[in-house]
């Protein structure tokens, strides 16, 4: 069976009446229209629809290849696959065995529709399947050409937990709880700094690492403490690797982080829209659908992004299996990571784990919409201020002294 006679699509709502539109095959809604559905669904915007024949007439590769501005890397895989004189279907079937990116794989399922070839799932997976677990071979391939986050039905987002629960357990043995909880009504963070109370101890480094799973084999740390000489307030002079007894004489701490600003650099220089700013102030990450370009980490004036250059080592009994989809659950290589306030714990009601394992008090948080609580009664009694205000990023995250 084909892709063309096998793909369903799903047309909405059931109409007046109750009688629920029925899924349609490629052929029955149009081929051009089920391929720019395909497209679309996953954000592929560079093929040239308008040029694909609507009565299915054959196209040459050249033509294909045209139409669907392949990588320069694919195109290099399917010349290596030509050399051999294989016809198109064998050599789309060798392309599709071989580690392509995320977009690429839609073109071919896409070029699939057009040329009415068929490919056996276990072919077109772009990703190794443990096994023959059929089961975990299904939950890849679905896992892999999901949309990104945002665009998400909430249909769509608890179906995409429950699979990576469900993966997870099939790998481990152990069950996560991965939670989509959205931001909550009348809810806006911010956080402020004691600088007078901080003595450099880095419980809350510590905390930060063990509730948000951060590799272990590396320098990962979302959190930073600044050891600096008294008088002056300068980062070049900052120590953030100190190993001696603290506090120092003569010194004072600072501690930064993902300063969740109200004009985010980060979000607007993102080309995939893997990154935004939730309706409650927390700027996210969506994990799989980040490139790892970096534009964000160079975008941040404030040091609050962590790029993960190798697969996160962290001992299995280690685990936080309480984990929230935007935050603190297992990332893979190359993708960035940031501080979330804790979105696992501060959308729960809880505190950020940092604020929880701070011995001193130099860390306070809470919601900004609400005159009661303890972040409001420091921006209106004490001397606050924020880091390069005059950037206008507007970050919620001030620093005071008593």
């Amino acid at each position: 069976m084909t892709y063309r006679e096998n793909i369903s699509f799903d047309f909405g709502p059931e109409p007046a009446g109750g009688q629920r539109n029925q899924p349609r095959n490629a052929e029955d809604m149009g081929l051009r229209r089920a391929v720019s559905q395909l497209l679309a669904e996953h954000q592929v915007d560079d093929v040239d629809v308008a040029r694909i024949p609507e009565d299915g007439s054959p196209l040459s590769w050249d033509e294909i290849g045209d139409i669907f501005q392949l990588s320069p890397e694919a195109q290099a895989a399917v010349a290596d696959a030509g050399e051999s004189g294989a016809g198109l279907p064998s050599r789309l079937e060798q392309l599709l065995q071989k580690p392509i990116n995320r977009r690429d794989a839609i073109k071919f399922l896409a070029i699939g529709l057009v040329t009415g070839l068929s490919f056996l799932q276990a072919a077109c997976t772009p990703m190794p399947i443990p096994g023959s677990d059929k089961e975990q071979a299904k939950l890849n391939w679905e896992e892999y050409f999901k949309g990104n986050y945002r665009l998400m039905s909430d249909g769509e987002k608890q179906a995409t937990v429950e699979r990576l629960e469900r993966r997870y357990e099939l790998r481990t043995g152990d069950h996560p709880s991965i939670s989509n909880q959205p931001a909550l009504p009348g809810v806006l963070y911010g956080y402020a700094f004691n600088i007078s109370k901080c003595r450099g101890y880095m419980d809350c480094v510590e905390a930060c690492i063990q509730e948000n799973n951060q590799d272990r084999s590396t320098d990962m740390r979302y959190i930073r403490i600044h050891e600096m000489p008294k008088g002056e307030f300068r980062f070049e002079f900052a120590d953030d690797s100190y190993l001696h007894e603290v506090p120092a004489a003569g010194h004072f701490y600072v501690g930064t982080q993902c300063f969740h600003c109200e004009n985010p650099p980060c979000v607007n220089v993102c080309p995939v829209k893997a990154t935004w700013k939730e309706d409650d102030g927390l700027v996210v990450v969506d994990y799989d659908w980040c490139i790892g370009c970096r534009y964000c980490q160079a975008a941040c004036p404030y040091d609050g992004r962590r790029f993960n250059w190798k697969e996160p080592v962290i001992p299995q009994e280690e685990v936080n299996l309480n984990q929230h989809y935007l935050g603190n659950r297992l990332r893979k290589k190359g993708v960035m990571e940031k501080c979330t306030f804790c979105i696992q714990r501060s959308r729960g009601g809880k505190l950020p784990a940092c604020v929880e394992a701070c011995p001193t008090g130099a860390r306070i948080f809470g919601n900004l919409l609400d005159p009661e609580s303890d972040i409001r009664w420091v921006l209106e009694n004490k001397k606050v201020f924020r880091l390069k205000e005059d950037l206008g990023t507007e970050p919620k995250f001030w620093y005071f002294m008593d």
